[in-house]
């Protein structure tokens, strides 16, 4: 179990920015993840997500990016999504980064994100050398190619075969961008699962075995990637 779960703010050249901070039990110098919101906003369901991953062994810090906003309805998180200040959204995560590159048990960071969050976990990715590693889920936004270029640390990206809103071209223009680039990358794409099957709160979505299957990979693939250097 976390130790603590709990509300905080950062801040880091003079951006502010508030989040879910989840830390595990015990002592020691701990690997950290940044837990990038759906366009929901920083649901209960982030940060469970967040508290898996402190019960798993790191630190685990989900910004919130709508700052005390969340949507329960597609057309209000829409809303939300759209209204969103993707350059400051931006400036924010990189502030919670900053934040836990200042706490003495950090190692190595990662990030992850699901949906909205994927897309901006891999911006994230191209913008800051302290982030390590990258998860995207089901990422739905068109990144340059010059961005998804400019990643600097080895990517896992995930995907539902049924996802109507990101065309499988997309997935393989993203595998022939990164591969010419020279970007560690590794894409597993579920094809019987649907957009958001990660999310046991959306049963609609949900696909118990393709989230247990992505699981264990994004565990695997943070421990392998945020190990000490």
């Amino acid at each position: 179990m976390a130790e603590i779960g709990e509300m905080i703010a950062f801040t880091s050249d003079e951006t502010q920015g508030s989040g879910y901070l989840a830390r595990p039990a015990g002592s020691g110098s701990v690997p950290a993840v940044i837990v990038i919101q759906e366009w929901w906003g920083l649901t209960d369901d982030i940060k469970a997500i967040a508290d898996r991953f402190a019960a798993a062994g790191f630190v685990a810090l989900a910004p919130d990016l709508y700052h005390g906003q969340v949507a329960t309805e597609p057309d209000e998180a829409r809303k939300l999504a759209m209204g969103l200040d993707m350059s400051r959204a931006v400036q924010e995560i990189v502030a919670a980064v900053n934040y836990l590159c200042g706490r003495a048990e950090v190692q190595r960071i990662g990030a992850v994100g699901f949906c909205m969050g994927g897309s901006l976990a891999l911006v994230l990715g191209s913008k800051t050398p302290r982030i390590d590693a990258v998860v995207a889920f089901y990422d739905g936004r068109r990144l340059d190619d010059a961005l998804l270029m400019a990643i600097g640390c080895p990517v896992l990206a995930l995907y539902g075969g049924r996802d109507q809103g990101i065309l499988p071209e997309v997935i393989e223009h993203k595998r022939e961008v990164w591969q010419r680039a020279d970007v560690p990358h590794e894409i597993v794409v579920y094809e019987q699962a649907d957009h958001a099957f990660f999310n046991d709160t959306r049963p609609e979505h949900y696909d118990p075995a393709a989230a247990a299957d992505a699981w264990q990979r994004v565990l695997a693939f943070f421990h392998k990637q945020l190990q000490s250097a």
